[in-house]
């Protein structure tokens, strides 16, 4: 039977781990900030957690559910409503996203380097950081290095941020990704490969995530050039015409405003080059921009590039 964090409370009648541990509503409150109220208004009117229950019918919610909750607390300080999340979530388990409920060997691996890697970054080495970082390129793809291990760890250290120490810790690696992922675009930017443009837009993003982004983008046959985070949207169109890219991307992972598809369509009117929007951003307006001249990449790794590449051979319709 699962350990349960409340001893006053019967065990759930479907367990479905015998080492899961299981939490009353009280304790998921404290861990992740949400009240009561709120957590049992995503499950009764959202569907957005589904909690087991005891004979007596008291909620219990897994480490699983606990994660679920931070991701919509994520969501919504992007700008998405609550009614829009659960679509979202639903999206990235079909795309094949990492889910924490997962008990696959792969994905018990990517585990195992999260917490090498946290042992390294609360002790603030650089040197067993970068031996792990090394490592870690040498076993995996550079898609489910970021997508995968890495951005899923940057992640939760972002989110946890309550005890002491902690916002140094996530300085720390962030600081040490940024210089990482930087260099690794340099080099891919040095080779004669046709380049692309990718610009984030105000406000949208993190700098790590603009340039992971810029990393994943890139093959042999396409070098992508992250412009500075902060880059005017309206002078864009002058370092277009003086680069002339086969393509100039912008970048989000916040809701799109009411007025991103007239931005983005007055934008495209005054460029020599297609116009893409890739990131949370590009799911989420991909109805509104339907029809225009206006391509959407996506924000999964492992299909941005290859869409990517089908927009500018002109196999890939807006």
């Amino acid at each position: 039977m699962p350990q349960i964090i409340a001893p006053s409370l019967e065990a759930a009648p479907d367990s479905q781990a015998d080492a899961e541990v299981l939490f009353p509503i009280r304790e998921v409150a404290r861990l992740t900030g949400v009240n009561p109220v709120t957590l049992r208004a995503w499950e009764r009117r959202y569907g957005l957690i589904q909690p087991v229950r005891t004979e007596s019918g008291h909620r219990l919610y897994s480490s699983a559910d606990i994660d679920t909750v931070h991701r919509i607390l994520d969501w919504i300080e992007r700008g998405v409503s609550v009614s829009k999340v659960g679509k979202i979530l639903a999206r990235d388990q079909l795309s094949g996203a990492p889910v924490a409920t997962s008990r696959s060997d792969t994905e018990l691996e990517w585990q195992q380097w999260q917490a090498q890697l946290r042992l390294a970054i609360s002790a603030f080495d650089d040197r067993e950081l970068g031996q792990l970082y090394g490592q870690i390129f040498s076993a995996y793809s550079t898609t489910v290095v970021f997508q995968d291990i890495l951005m899923p760890l940057w992640q939760q250290l972002l989110r946890h941020q309550g005890r002491f120490g902690q916002a140094s810790e996530w300085l720390f690696f962030d600081n040490f990704l940024r210089s990482r992922t930087a260099q690794r675009l340099q080099l891919a930017c040095a080779s004669p490969a046709p380049r692309v443009l990718l610009a984030a837009i105000a406000g949208g993003c993190r700098e790590l995530e603009l340039l992971v982004a810029g990393l994943l983008m890139s093959s042999d046959k396409l070098a992508v050039k992250v412009l500075g985070v902060g880059q005017p949207l309206d002078e864009l169109t002058l370092i277009c015409e003086r680069t002339r890219p086969q393509a100039l991307v912008l970048f989000s992972n916040h809701s799109p405003g009411v007025e991103l598809p007239s931005r983005l369509n007055r934008l495209a009117l005054t460029l020599n080059c297609p116009l893409l929007l890739a990131g949370d951003a590009s799911d989420l307006a991909e109805h509104s921009l339907a029809g225009s001249s206006v391509g959407c990449l996506g924000n999964d790794g492992r299909l941005m590039q290859r869409r990517l590449q089908q927009f500018l051979s002109g196999r890939l319709e807006t």
